[in-house]
């Protein structure tokens, strides 16, 4: 065996003790890429669902406001049935009770339609307060999948430590949509 081939069995032994002391990191950017993965689609149906509240939410305002102006509308004739003159009395007090009739049922449905709305709303706000932290997950394990591949550049673990720690503060984020309301 020649010197020159030696020193490269040599060097390839090295090589390898190096390659498996970086086997932690390279599982922990493997999982950590997993995470960011799972925090992305979350935080897509996430927005999704925001966009889907906010949408219903739209939908019940507009029912809310049609119900109103036929309300108005409804007001406006009777008012306008009390000051003019008719020759069938009878059929304007009927007319007249029917639309008394139709405010009081309108009432109530503009109350129910105001308070779905609002609860919708608030949905729109849960699902948005949900979306914001897992973005901020997806960010915080992205950090830390970069900051530790720059330990297979570097051989220097520091940057591993310091990539978990990121991916950490990560997961805490994407945990922490547990305890939103």
């Amino acid at each position: 065996m020649e010197a020159n081939e030696a020193q490269e069995l040599q060097e390839q032994a090295e090589h390898g003790s190096h390659e498996s002391s970086l086997r932690p990191v390279a599982f922990t950017m493997s999982v950590v890429a997993v995470l960011v993965a799972v925090t992305t689609v979350l935080g897509h149906r996430t927005h999704t669902e925001a966009v889907l509240n906010q949408n219903r939410a739209t939908d019940q305002w507009n029912e809310y406001q049609a119900h109103k102006i036929r309300s108005n509308d409804t007001a406006l004739v009777s008012d306008l049935l009390t000051v003019v003159t008719i020759a069938d009395k009878d059929a304007a007090q009927r007319i007249a009770k029917s639309y008394a009739d139709h405010q009081a049922k309108w009432a109530s449905e503009l109350t129910d339609d105001k308070e779905k709305a609002e609860a919708l709303e608030v949905k729109v706000e849960q699902a948005e307060a949900r979306a914001n932290r897992f973005d901020l997950s997806e960010a915080l394990l992205e950090i830390g999948l970069v900051i530790s591949s720059v330990t297979l550049l570097t051989r220097t673990r520091m940057y591993w430590y310091l990539g978990i720690v990121f991916s950490i503060a990560g997961i805490a984020s994407a945990a922490s949509v547990l305890f939103l309301k």
